[in-house]
C-alpha cells in the first residue's frame, strides 16, 4: 500500500485547481530547474541543482540519467540514497491528481539502489536499499530491500539473498 495522504476537492477536478494548491510561481520555477537538469551531461551539477534548487535529498555518488524527470510540483518530497543510479527516462512522482481528490506522497528510494530505463515510481513509494527495478516498470507499491522488481505493476521477480552486499 502506497503512503500518500488525500486532499479532496469540490467543483472541478483536482488538476483544474492546481493552482489553488500550490502556487504558479513555484511550479514555473521547478519546471524551468527540472528541464534544464533533464540535459545536464555533469552528474555533479544535476545533483547540485537538485538539492539547492529543488530541495531534494540525494546522496553522494548517486547517478541521474539523462532525461530522467522529478517530480515538477514537489520535488523535495523525494529522497535518493547514496551511490544510487536513476535509468534513462525515468519519472520519479510524488504527486497524483484525480477527479475529486488529489494526493500526495513522499518517494524515497534507498542506498545503492537501480532503476532502470523508462522506470515510473508513483507517489508514496519506498525503495529499499540495494534493489533493483527491471527497465519500464512502474513501481506502485514499496520494494523490499535487496530484491528485483519488474513489470507494469513491477511485481517481484526474486530476493537476493543479503551477504556480501
Amino acid at each position: 500500500m502506497r503512503k500518500t495522504e488525500r486532499f479532496p476537492v469540490h467543483g472541478s477536478n483536482a488538476l483544474w485547481q492546481l493552482y489553488q494548491t500550490i502556487p504558479f510561481w513555484k511550479v514555473f520555477w521547478n519546471t524551468l530547474i527540472i528541464l534544464i537538469a533533464r540535459y545536464v551531461p555533469f552528474l555533479s551539477m544535476k545533483r547540485w541543482l537538485y538539492r539547492t534548487c529543488l530541495r531534494m535529498e540525494i546522496g553522494e555518488q548517486t547517478a541521474v540519467a539523462l532525461m530522467a524527470t522529478m517530480d515538477v510540483l514537489y520535488p523535495e518530497k523525494i529522497r535518493i540514497g547514496k551511490n544510487t543510479i536513476i535509468g534513462y527516462n525515468t519519472t520519479i512522482l510524488t504527486h497524483e491528481y484525480l477527479i475529486h481528490e488529489y494526493r500526495l506522497g513522499d518517494v524515497v528510494i534507498g542506498d545503492h539502489v537501480m532503476i532502470g530505463a523508462n522506470s515510473t515510481i508513483l507517489p508514496g513509494v519506498t525503495i529499499g536499499d540495494h534493489a533493483m527495478v527491471g527497465a519500464g516498470s512502474v513501481v506502485t507499491k514499496d520494494v523490499p530491500p535487496h530484491a528485483l522488481v519488474a513489470g507494469n505493476p513491477a511485481r517481484i521477480i526474486r530476493e537476493r539473498a543479503t551477504e556480501g552486499t
